[in-house]
């Protein structure tokens, strides 16, 4: 339990990092998803990582966003997201076109402390097996290549543990 209020801290961390990043115009967050397991794959740009954290959000929009936490000793705030629009469900398989990768580091600027992504427009796709309305994502594949050529694969199964998902709504500020 304890792991797993770390992973979330990470996660919303990731969320917050987004929100501030952005411009005002962006569409907020409606649902966030928290998975558990293992990636047996993930290669950013020619590297290989373990993960800390796999998450999923989508904003008010549609748009998709599969974000990875990555165990990175030499960088604390290493963080890819692979990122698309007009994701497509069909029975128990969801698949999302990928036209971005959201890339934030320790060397990234930063907004109110934490990393501003860079964009880089790419090419690619991710394709989940399972469902968030029954909590039970088995798998999520992705791979991408961004204009530079440089390529993104991720590899993620699930330890049968229940997603944890949240639908996000907009609230009034409480800090005055």
């Amino acid at each position: 339990m304890r792991c797993c209020r770390r992973l979330f801290a990470i996660a919303i961390l990731c969320l917050a990092g987004q929100a501030a990043a952005e411009p005002p115009q962006e569409p907020d967050t409606v649902a966030f998803a928290l998975m558990s397991g293992k990636c047996s794959t993930l290669k950013i740009a020619g590297s290989v990582f373990a993960c800390k954290a796999v998450s999923f959000y989508q904003t008010e929009l549609g748009r998709a966003n599969f974000t990875i936490v990555l165990d990175d000793p030499a960088d604390d705030r290493h963080i890819v997201t692979f990122s698309g629009d007009n994701g497509r469900r069909q029975d128990e398989l969801y698949e999302l076109p990928i036209d971005r990768m959201l890339l934030k580091s320790r060397e990234r600027p930063t907004a109110d402390g934490l990393p501003v992504a860079a964009v880089e427009l790419s090419t690619g796709k991710c394709r989940q097996s399972g469902s968030f309305v029954t909590g039970q994502i088995s798998r999520v594949s992705c791979s991408a290549t961004d204009q530079n050529g440089k390529t993104y694969e991720l590899e993620f199964e699930s330890d049968g543990s229940p997603t944890m998902m949240w639908h996000v709504r907009q609230s009034q500020p409480t800090i005055q």
